[in-house]
C-alpha cells in the first residue's frame, strides 16, 4: 500500500511540474505564430519584398526558435506521460 501511495504522489508531482513548465513554451509558440502572421500580412501589403527570407525556403530565427520550443514541449510532455504512468501504476500496485 505504501508503494502505491509513493508512486501516485510522485506521478502527481511530475504531472504538476510538467503542466507548469509546458505553459511557457506554448505561450512563446503562440507569440511566434502571431508575429509570423503579422510579417506575412505586412509583406503581402508591401507587394512581396525580395529581402525577406520567409518565402524563399530559407530558415529564419523564428524557425530555429520554434525547433527549440518544440523540443521543450516534447521533453515536458514526456515527463507528464511518465507522471501519468506512475499514477496509473500506483493504482494497480498492491
Amino acid at each position: 500500500m505504501t508503494v502505491a501511495i509513493v508512486l501516485s504522489l510522485v506521478g502527481i508531482a511530475l504531472l504538476v511540474i510538467a503542466m507548469w513548465r509546458i505553459r511557457v513554451p506554448f505561450a512563446r509558440m503562440n507569440e511566434l505564430d502571431r508575429l509570423a502572421d503579422n510579417a506575412k500580412r505586412y509583406d503581402s501589403w508591401r507587394g512581396g519584398s525580395s529581402r525577406t527570407a520567409a518565402g524563399h525556403g530559407e530558415r529564419t530565427g523564428a524557425d530555429e526558435m520554434r525547433d527549440v520550443i518544440r523540443r521543450q514541449v516534447y521533453l515536458w510532455g514526456g515527463v507528464g506521460v511518465v507522471g501519468l504512468l506512475l499514477v496509473v501504476g500506483g493504482l494497480f500496485v498492491r
